[in-house]
């Protein structure tokens, strides 16, 4: 069985991604992509469905022992897992050098004290765990085929076949290292070339020590800045820019629930939002990659603006069931594809327009297309800006007068106006001036209850939505608004786990009417982040600095969060991990340290 969602660590080369659990093993790794067919799906079945576990001998592989410690060396995605046994201590470094050729996860076992007996157990597994490969000597080399695929497996260690799986059974004393590979070349190609497992391993860490140093931030809770930062890196798709919300699907928001989803795709609203933590700590090249990826993503029909697209701006992204994968703790079904990528979200315009803005404003050199792009998202929200939409959480009910859409319908306008005021764009100021004003308006009357002093999910409705807590954030309105105090204690109020972390809205236990769908969900990270963000914006700089320091205790060993928090499981749950709550942090980091809010 998988292990908790928290047990994982992450690795990766910029393209595809690995999750190691603490026992050594890798239950998750798409080839050659990110969105690509799983070659280990464990995470999301059994064994059966695919794994490498690499570590210390036992009696029976069904209870392999844990890591006794583990950690990044230093600030880098290299792994380092450590065992302490009767026999002695050995370590495992882990890691995927940044790609020039085939993609490879390399694993390298070092002897530490003792002598430590060791296995390596490969069960390749392609399709997501429904296909065994043929597996096969070639010129010394193992190599995996079946159909387009072929992984290559290399190493110095003895190994042989058994039940359908590839081993090797070898013991280190200090000073021995002894490197296993695998590596994913397109079947009718030539094999790839033998690895270098210490010259990547240097390369790799050079690689990430050249670009944290490109990190502007120096200030508190700097750790898990960095840390953030990498993972954000590690989960952009370094040939097209293009941002993963997350490297996994169908990891559930509720356990044994049905709320599983395919992250492997390239969201508007969480890359623009990443692009905003990205140019904000000094990370100008990806920013620009970012921008670039957007304008090839949209061309041609900016009018029609999808919500998500493929890494490399694929529109089609259609949503399947896995009927042969049970799901992570038989949370189905598993789902590849997304099916909210047709959905009508009108916030995305404005959270695109935001990005644009925040790079146009600290200096990225202009891009005339990008201007010229933001004047047609406003064309397009001028014709259709009050119509109801699915909305941020991509709801599967009826759609709505999302206030949260509207708001950042009303940002788009605010922020293409202030690019033509600049000089750098022209169109019609004054007809745009009264579109803004007529959406301000249009909130102000129809999405706030005066009775209860805040404002509401949509129109009409008594309910709350988290996504509120942008209005201050975004500039709609003042932190010191009564209104705004209002909606930040009542989400207090009603939308507040015994914790004190933050659901995204009431989804009434078994009630379908509200998003659609059954069953309850966990704290949404991102939205206790932008709570902290707002209690310092209005002056409670302690009660959001504790908030904020609650949330980083949430974090793994390794410092990595996925999307939600169980109040109840005290767990986290949801895809993993997600760059939509790591960009919070940063967020919130950046907020407190200029407030001054920290402590020491």
């Amino acid at each position: 069985m998988a292990g908790l969602i928290e047990d994982y660590a992450l690795i990766g080369d910029m393209q595809t991604a690995a999750l190691v659990c603490r026992n050594g093993t890798v239950d998750w790794l798409c080839l050659p992509r990110f969105d690509s067919h799983a070659v280990f799906a464990g995470l999301l079945g059994t064994e059966e469905h695919g794994f490498w576990r690499l570590g210390p001998a036992h009696a029976t592989d069904a209870e392999p022992p844990v890591a006794a410690r583990r950690r990044y060396r230093g600030d880098s995605l290299i792994l380092e897992s450590e065992w302490d046994t009767p026999r002695g201590t050995v370590r495992v470094t882990d890691f995927m050098p940044p790609r020039d050729g085939a993609p490879q996860l390399i694993r390298i076992v070092e002897g530490v004290s003792g002598r430590v007996p060791m296995r390596s157990a490969l069960r390749m597994r392609f399709s997501y765990g429904r296909v065994v490969p043929w597996v096969h000597k070639h010129e010394g080399r193992t190599v995996a085929v079946a159909g387009p695929d072929s992984v290559w497996f290399d190493t110095t260690a003895e190994t042989y076949g058994k039940s359908l799986t590839t081993y090797a059974d070898f013991t280190v004393a200090p000073g021995d290292r002894i490197a296993f590979t695998i590596s994913w070349e397109p079947s009718h190609k030539q094999p790839p070339p033998l690895p270098e497992p210490e010259q990547s391993l240097d390369a790799t860490e050079e690689f990430w020590r050249e670009w944290v140093e490109q990190c502007t931030y120096h200030g508190p809770y700097r750790e898990a800045v960095v840390r953030s930062l990498i993972t954000l890196k590690a989960l952009t798709y370094a040939p097209t820019g293009g941002i993963v919300a997350a490297p996994t699907t169908s990891l559930p928001e509720d356990i044994g629930g049905v709320r599983n989803w395919d992250y492997r795709y390239t969201w508007l609203r969480d890359a623009a939002i990443t692009l905003s933590s990205l140019l904000r700590t000094g990370y100008r090249d990806e920013a620009r990659a970012w921008r670039e990826w957007l304008l090839r993503a949209v061309a041609g029909d900016p009018e029609n603006l999808q919500i998500m697209y493929g890494i490399a701006g694929e529109r089609e992204l259609g949503e399947a069931e896995l009927d042969w994968l049970p799901g992570y703790e038989n949370s189905g079904p598993v789902r590849v594809g997304n099916g909210a990528a047709h959905q009508l979200q009108l916030d995305v315009y404005g959270e695109v327009t935001e990005a644009l803005h925040l790079a146009h404003m600290t200096g990225l050199a202009r891009n005339d297309y990008a201007s010229l792009l933001q004047l047609k998202l406003i064309r397009y929200l001028e014709q259709h800006w009050d119509e109801p939409d699915e909305g941020i959480w991509e709801v599967r009910g009826p759609r709505r007068h999302f206030v949260h859409s509207k708001v950042m319908a009303w940002v788009a306008v605010d922020r293409t106006i202030k690019l033509i005021e600049s000089g750098d764009a022209d169109g019609p100021l004054e007809k745009w001036r009264e579109l803004r004003d007529d959406i301000h308006r249009d909130v102000c009357e129809k999405g706030y209850d005066k009775e209860r002093n805040t404002f509401t999910q949509s129109y009409g409705s008594k309910e709350l939505d988290a996504s509120l807590l942008l209005i201050p954030q975004m500039g709609f309105l003042p932190p010191d608004d009564k209104r705004v105090i209002g909606t930040i204690e009542a989400i207090q109020r009603e939308l507040s786990t015994s914790d004190g972390f933050i659901l995204r809205y009431p989804t009434s236990g078994s009630d379908e009417n509200l998003d659609g769908l059954p069953g309850d969900e966990g704290a949404f990270l991102a939205c206790s982040f932008w709570m902290a963000d707002d209690l310092a914006m209005i002056g409670r700089v302690d009660e959001a600095r504790k908030l904020f320091e609650k949330l980083l205790d949430l974090r793994n060993d390794l410092g990595l969060l996925a999307e939600e928090w169980d109040p109840r499981l005290k767990r986290q749950v949801g895809n993993f991990p997600q760059a939509f709550s790591h960009v919070p942090l940063i967020d919130t980091a950046l907020r407190l340290t200029a407030s001054g809010a920290y402590g020491g």
